[in-house]
């Protein structure tokens, strides 16, 4: 949950849920149900540009658009393969305008999807967002060929089969996708220093008896 960082925020404990201070009162916490004495103050570490991006779900929404699609032009072309009289002069047309708009909204979601990335992470190298970009290219290229291959009023084999193709292809991103709703990296992350190992000290302290013989040698 993002808000406004010139508020002052609290933060529960057990759940990890944030809001305004404010809005808490003496009541509960929203997302658990526990009394207000778990809350804690709490600190945003995110710039108020990087948050504003966020608060307004560009990739969400693109997302959902064309979710509608995916799963709406195999479902429809099987529901009219199924049954081929039902009002076929309105599920016609509304596949055929979900064939050549769905590629369209998936180069808003992919679009989208990088500047969420960059605005999240600050970078689009990461193990989850390269396979995300796999997927995405993968299932552009599903509707394009269907986009290509579509001749209204025929739907063949194979024009279904890339469709359920394209709808997994949507499934599998959305699992990768709901895993970072809420993940956000700070501004800066600091990398810890490596811990010295004790061998140097050891080194030390077998070179300081060798001093010693060297002066009683001496003496």
């Amino acid at each position: 949950m993002l808000e406004n960082i010139d508020e002052e925020l609290v933060r529960c404990r057990p759940c990890g849920y944030v809001m305004k201070k404010s809005e808490l009162g003496t009541g509960v916490c929203p997302a658990c149900g526990l009394p207000h004495t778990v809350f804690e103050p709490y600190r945003e570490k995110v710039s108020p540009k990087r948050l504003f991006i966020l608060s307004l779900d560009i990739h969400p929404i693109a997302i959902h658009l064309s979710q509608t699609f995916v799963a709406m032009i195999p479902g429809l072309m099987i529901f009219h393969l199924i049954f081929p009289n039902f009002f076929p002069e309105i599920l016609h047309p509304v596949i055929s305008f979900s064939v050549f708009v769905f590629p369209l909204t998936l180069l808003l979601s992919f679009a989208s999807g990088l500047l969420d990335g960059l605005t999240r992470f600050k970078t689009l190298e990461t193990p989850l967002l390269k396979s995300k970009i796999i997927y995405s290219l993968l299932i552009v290229l599903l509707s394009g060929s269907v986009a290509i291959l579509f001749k209204p009023e025929a739907y063949n084999f194979w024009i279904v089969l890339l469709s359920l193709a394209a709808l997994g292809c949507a499934v599998k991103l959305g699992l990768m996708g709901k895993k970072l709703i809420n993940v956000i990296l700070p501004g800066t992350y600091q990398r810890r220093k490596k811990k010295v190992t004790g061998k140097a000290p050891a080194k030390a302290a077998a070179a300081k008896p060798k001093t010693e013989n060297t002066q009683t040698a001496e003496e």
